[in-house]
């Protein structure tokens, strides 16, 4: 497993981060809601309590299947995490009775449609970070300037990969290749979405190290338009995309490998073609290779050493990530 390089930080910090109830807030950002239809939205607190723990809940408590509950988006269990979720409209009496010590519906909207992975424009964090040392504010402060400035790697973070990395991405590959059946539908999944998510990294890795100074664009990238959501290739790397690229317009996307996916072209299919597997056979997409973190504030609290961080990161993005970068470290 390639380790997640963060470029222009050259100092590691030692400071404490640790995911639970209190240190690491999450709340989605929604997308805005019809206020009619046949779907009934929930925004729902919770504490040590992941995505899935909770539709299971719901659905044994509603009497329904798993399928029939939306969401837009996965959440850590070690954290307090404000989401969105649909139940059908149908169920709007019984779940003014459901009651959990972990789980709180804060409010309800009637909406047109279930919401599906992806519905949300972002996440809004809340981060402690402990035993911080006076010495390190002004380069956290630093950190977040780069970060400001030019964005931040969009790396899967460790949750991707789960406790034992090299034993799971093993096990996705002998999946991969039919060596191994695993009946978890589910299981398999998220493991082959691992196995995907690793060649992005390492991509990822390589890219940043062709200039630690700037993210270098290459002929043959894949652009996402940020403003019309649209994947495109320009001919060449002009002037206008640069500037484009720098003031947080479009983004050069990088690889999933999988079937139904778009190909970078010339110089940058060079080393694109390096973090490609084609036996998967799960859809493969494209994934920004930078993100611009926003609203970022850092307050430091002397008598306690803790330093507390918010900002909003758009949607599949990880804030892990975003504390790896300040400590110039991996976490696992």
């Amino acid at each position: 497993m390639i380790k997640r390089f963060y470029p222009l930080n050259d100092k590691t910090l030692n400071f404490k981060f640790i995911q639970n109830e209190e240190d690491f807030i999450v709340e989605e950002q929604a997308i805005k809601f019809s206020q009619s239809g046949s779907f009934l939205v929930l925004k729902i607190k919770k504490t040590n309590c992941d995505t899935w723990e909770l539709i299971d809940r719901l659905a044994k408590f509603l009497g329904i299947y798993s399928n029939e509950i939306g969401y837009a988006g996965l959440k850590d269990k070690r954290a307090t995490t404000t989401q969105y979720i649909t139940i059908p409209k149908k169920y709007s009496k019984e779940i003014k009775l459901f009651r959990n010590k972990k789980i709180e519906i804060l409010e309800t909207f009637l909406h047109n449609q279930k919401l599906n992975i992806g519905d949300l424009e972002g996440n809004k964090f809340k981060i402690n970070l402990h035993d911080v040392e006076v010495a390190d504010i002004n380069h956290i402060q630093k950190i977040i300037k780069i970060i400001t400035k030019n964005g931040m790697p969009n790396y899967f973070g460790y949750q991707r990969f789960g406790k034992e990395v090299i034993e799971n991405l093993e096990k996705a590959k002998s999946v991969i290749y039919g060596e191994e059946i695993i009946k978890d539908r589910k299981l398999a999944k998220m493991l082959i979405s691992a196995y995907q998510s690793s060649f992005f990294n390492a991509w990822l890795v390589e890219r940043l190290k062709l200039d630690e100074n700037e993210f270098k664009l290459l002929d043959g990238d894949i652009f996402l338009d940020l403003e019309k959501d649209k994947l495109f290739t320009p001919k060449t790397i002009t002037e206008k995309i640069t500037k484009d690229f720098k003031e947080f317009r479009i983004v050069p996307t990088g690889l999933l490998p999988g079937r139904k996916v778009f190909k970078a072209m010339g110089e940058a299919l060079k080393i694109e073609e390096k973090y490609d597997d084609l036996y998967i056979q799960e859809k493969g997409y494209r994934r920004e290779a930078m993100v611009f973190p926003k609203d970022i504030t850092c307050k430091y609290d002397a008598s306690k050493k803790v330093c507390s961080l918010n900002f909003i990161l758009p949607k599949g993005s990880y804030a892990t990530v975003f504390v790896e970068f300040l400590a110039n470290r991996n976490f696992s």
